[in-house]
């Protein structure tokens, strides 16, 4: 067996239907004083709940978290935490509010708890991501990892089934991407694998019943297990391809995943036999970018960059800020590679089919 170190996890993580409950008490254990709520727009309701039933606990509400954490946001969020008095945060909901707590944990010290209700995994991570200038900048800091996350299958259920699939495909991008990580071990193996066997089992259902809630607590556990992969590992091509893609075109972060990621499993997975014989095990089929790609179809995610708003003019940026940094890879990377990744995902085309004995 390969060496290999797993670094501990120092969140506490609680899982369960109406564990939304026990928000106070994560906060108590955490010595978490006064908290600031953040949330998006769709979150604002569920955020407003917490502030009325909580008020010991709490002091507002910031409902402006948006998509890939834009500077300014951070600043209106840092000014409301200061004049309220706040000492710590609650995310609750996506990427969205995640990353806000996470920028807000970097630049303020405010520590935060998060309470997810989409399938975006982030909160397991200590990646944080600012966008500046049509640039998102992207780092790691375990200052950025929440002191306990609350699974409540019980919040997904009014996610649309379209938003539920595009977040969920992107929690399946976090654990293949897992599979083929320099720093990957037995243990991310196990729980990439089990993440995307339980996500691609789940997403189908969901969509056929939106309410289902065995569908929806196996969805979040993928979600947490693919988040926790994220956290654990190093990511390759298709994160920072996702992370150019919306920093510099301002794409929908979870579509673009969803987008992407057959294209670029097709790309990796052929220089990955480990990789995609895991995948293939988890997917049940030889071939897991095709079956991804099929997966897409039989969900309804968009097909294409294009349908997402992309401008093919600016596909020439992205490839020039993905090549601009370094990063862990499991085959080279070339500007003709990426021209070709990215017009693939652009037009909309079914990804090349891996050969059998790749």
């Amino acid at each position: 067996m390969r060496p290999f170190a797993v670094p501990a996890l120092p969140t506490r993580v609680v899982f369960g239907s109406g564990r939304l409950a026990s928000l106070r008490d994560e906060l108590r254990a955490a010595g978490l004083g006064s908290a600031l709520l953040l949330c998006s727009a769709s979150g604002r309701e569920l955020a407003r709940r917490l502030a009325a039933e909580l008020p010991e606990a709490t002091v507002g509400v910031f409902d402006q978290a948006r998509m890939h954490v834009p500077r300014h946001t951070v600043e209106a969020a840092g000014k409301t935490a200061v004049s309220l008095g706040a000492e710590a945060c609650v995310a609750v909901g996506g990427g969205s509010a995640v990353g806000l707590a996470k920028a807000l944990a970097l630049e303020a010290g405010l520590p935060y708890v998060a309470v997810p209700t989409t399938y975006s995994g982030s909160e397991m991570t200590a990646v944080w991501g600012i966008t500046e200038a049509g640039e998102k900048t992207t780092g790691r800091s375990e200052r950025v990892r929440p002191r306990a996350v609350v699974y409540d299958p019980d919040l997904t259920m009014s996610l649309p089934a379209g938003v539920s699939v595009t977040s969920g495909v992107n929690a399946i991008a976090h654990a293949a991407e897992a599979l083929y990580a320099p720093d990957r071990s037995p243990l991310t193996d196990l729980m990439a694998g089990d993440g995307v066997r339980a996500m691609a089992a789940a997403l189908p259902r969901i969509m056929e019943r939106a309410g289902d809630p065995g569908a929806r607590s196996s969805a979040l556990y993928g979600a947490w297990l693919g988040g926790t992969c994220l956290g654990l590992t190093t990511m390759s091509l298709h994160h920072k391809l996702c992370h150019v893609l919306g920093g510099a075109l301002d794409l929908p972060h979870a579509s673009t995943h969803a987008v992407l990621l057959p294209h670029t499993l097709a790309f990796n997975l052929a220089a990955a036999p480990e990789a995609r014989e895991l995948m293939a095990q988890a997917l049940g089929d030889d071939d897991p970018a095709a079956c991804v790609w099929r997966l897409n179809r039989r969900l309804g995610v968009p097909a294409s960059l294009r349908e997402l708003g992309a401008d093919r003019a600016g596909l020439v940026t992205v490839i020039e800020q993905a090549l601009a940094v370094p990063y862990a890879n499991p085959r080279p990377v070339d500007r003709d590679d990426l021209d070709r990744v990215l017009t693939a995902a652009f037009a909309g085309d079914a990804p090349p089919r891996l050969s059998r004995t790749a």
